[in-house]
């Protein structure tokens, strides 16, 4: 999903601001992530003042590194902290870039993040991203979760410092409405809440709480996949799904797992160009 294209002058001295919705299966449907391009690196106070202005999930900031052919450097930014991985604004950014010709359609998005080299490659309306695997491990449900959460887990996993907890049916996590603050007590940066699905389309669903990190609810989180893909792989016993994020906007996540890495596609819309929010020098 495309909108027309909007060619940008390479080397120009202004950063560049989109806003895209990533996930989605619909108008107004997904994760609207904010995508800026800038034409130099900024400082990261700098960056963080334009994602509390924002107050998305994430915005993510690009720039490119040294000649063409050397790939993008690739921040992101929730309206609190930095964070380590972003599925959504990643997918943003690689359409931000074709859209706006500063990449060839036809080339891969090539990232350097925190979390190391990240690609993404155009198949037909899908993106395809190449992600680490982050593979759950079981955990003792920490104190205070099942009250913050409203409901009792089948089963909890940690990966990293989130928690992936399993519910036993489907209704039971659509109908959640969790306590933030009683979440925020507990030492994690956000609980990957999923279910097994009663049948097609979709192989699971979830939902994604980071009151930690200034996320109440994220509408479609493409990092969690690193970690719901091999989780219910191992459960269902196929390596390619399709899961759905159950939040109020929703979205469409399609997952394939490898050994150490997973694919996680999605498609994207241009939603809009808004001004950069005025901020003092970097």
């Amino acid at each position: 999903m495309t909108s027309p294209k909007r060619h940008v002058a390479e080397g120009s001295a202004r950063p560049l601001l989109l806003m895209v919705d990533a996930f989605v299966h619909g108008p107004w449907k997904g994760n609207p992530a904010a995508v800026c391009v800038l034409p130099a690196p900024r400082s990261a106070r700098w960056m963080q003042g334009v994602a509390a202005r924002m107050k998305l999930s994430e915005t993510a900031f690009l720039y490119r590194r040294g000649r063409p052919g050397g790939g993008f450097r690739l921040r992101w930014f929730t309206p609190k902290l930095e964070v380590a991985l972003c599925g959504h604004a990643t997918l943003a950014s690689a359409h931000a870039l074709w859209e706006t010709g500063l990449l060839d359609c036809k080339a891969a998005a090539r990232f350097h993040t925190r979390s190391g080299v990240l690609t993404a490659k155009r198949r037909g309306e899908w993106i395809a991203m190449d992600f680490p695997t982050l593979s759950p491990r079981p955990a003792k449900a920490p104190a205070g979760l099942f009250k913050a959460l409203g409901a009792r887990p089948a089963r909890v996993a940690m990966t990293r410092r989130q928690y992936l907890i399993e519910l036993a049916d489907e209704a039971e996590l659509r109908r959640l409405h969790p306590s933030m603050p009683g979440l925020q007590s507990i030492d994690a940066a956000g609980f990957i809440v999923t279910a097994r699905t009663a049948g097609r389309p979709y192989d699971f669903v979830s939902r994604y709480f980071a009151p930690a990190e200034g996320i109440p609810e994220d509408p479609v989180t493409g990092s969690a996949h690193c970690a719901l893909g091999p989780y219910w792989a191992r459960i269902l016993g196929k390596n390619t799904l399709v899961g759905f994020q159950a939040s109020p906007r929703g979205g469409v996540v399609r997952v394939r797992v490898g050994r150490s890495r997973v694919m996680i596609e999605g498609k994207a819309m241009t939603r809009g160009r808004p001004a950069i929010p005025p901020l003092s020098p970097p």
